[in-house]
């Protein structure tokens, strides 16, 4: 090799050196422009998807008053950043949609005290036919429970709640049979062990069988009406079965923020709770509803003759019974028991 090609030779190398650093360069300035965009790309999905299950629940927020005796001192968003039990009134409706100023009945009403220290959810039913006089409307005298959402909304419903069991209620859910239909579709089913044998709207069940149900069968197995021998204290236990099992489902971040699951049930759903407090709930309680325990105030079948609806058949219950499910909620909620009253519906039960 002479000395004239050696020059030649090294400049080559260095020429070659420059352009292999050169399309380094290029690539890696490639490689993160790509990046840039996919980080881009995936905020702006991030974002749209917040917005649209923001939005979602902001169609089912509807905030109430919920300022009684027994909720002093209660905010639910303090609870939950502490991780304290929470008590949250579930309703029911059998009406459709509802829109901002519906009114019906509640025919469904349990408390879902769900503690998350000890893992346990008690669901506790309360007689939609129970005997009462409600704060806010005096003039109409005795009257069933089920009518203070006609009267004054879900906030009556709570003041009367407190009224006869002195158990704070620190958010609500209100829906109607149709969302929860869809629900129970959205979460794949539910399954449910029938306490009794019997056929209604076209679906058949037997005693301690077990079935998996979808949003129309599952409906069939808690609206009997008629042939229970418990008569509404039966259809109470199947609505408590109902939820427990759509509960351990439903309560999961995957669940509670799948914009699926909200748009499906957002029209036919009212609710206090945000979207955070949602997430909450869904991350920080869901274990809680594994173990679940089951209750229900039982009343006394009695007849009044009200001053506006005439002769109605009634659920007095006693003041010893709604005592035992007071102190049995506040019990799960970790909070002092309270000496619930006197009732004043005339019948002066013990």
């Amino acid at each position: 090799m002479t000395e004239d090609n050696k020059p030649k030779q090294v400049q080559h190398q260095h020429h070659h050196h420059h352009r292999s650093k050169r399309r380094r360069k290029k690539f890696w300035r490639v490689f993160w422009i790509v990046i840039a965009v996919l980080v881009v790309a995936g905020v702006f999905v991030c974002g749209m998807v917040y917005k649209n299950l923001r939005d979602t629940a902001d169609n089912m927020y509807t905030p109430v008053a919920k300022q009684t005796k027994s909720n002093k001192g209660r905010t639910l968003d303090n609870l939950l950043n502490e991780k304290k039990p929470i008590n949250i009134l579930l309703l029911g409706t059998d009406t459709g949609a509802m829109g901002r100023h519906w009114k019906g009945r509640t025919d469904t009403m349990m408390m879902l005290s769900i503690n998350p220290e000890k893992n346990t959810t008690d669901i506790t039913s309360i007689p939609r036919d129970s005997a009462v006089i409600f704060p806010d409307f005096k003039s109409y005298g005795v009257t069933k429970m089920n009518s203070a959402y006609t009267l004054g909304g879900v906030s009556e419903t709570i003041k009367t709640i407190d009224k006869y069991y002195s158990i704070p209620v620190d958010g609500y859910i209100l829906i109607n049979m149709g969302g929860l239909k869809k629900a129970i579709n959205q979460v794949g089913g539910i399954d449910v062990t029938s306490p009794l044998t019997f056929s209604n709207m076209g679906h058949d069940f037997v005693k301690g069988k077990t079935y998996h149900l979808d949003g129309k069968g599952a409906l069939a197995f808690a609206q009997l009406r008629h042939g229970d021998p418990k008569q509404d204290y039966g259809r109470q236990e199947r609505d408590r079965l109902v939820v427990q099992a759509l509960l351990k489902k439903s309560i999961s971040p995957a669940t509670l923020l799948n914009k699926d699951f909200l748009d499906s049930i957002s029209n036919e759903m009212q609710t206090d709770l945000t979207m955070n407090q949602m997430y909450k709930i869904g991350m920080d309680y869901r274990k809680a509803t594994n173990h679940v325990q089951s209750d229900h105030a039982q009343g006394v079948s009695k007849e009044t003759n009200n001053v506006k609806f005439g002769l109605m058949e009634i659920e007095v219950v006693s003041r010893k019974e709604r005592q035992r499910v007071s102190n049995k909620i506040n019990n799960a909620l970790e909070v002092p028991t309270k000496t619930v009253i006197k009732d004043d519906s005339g019948y002066n039960m013990n």
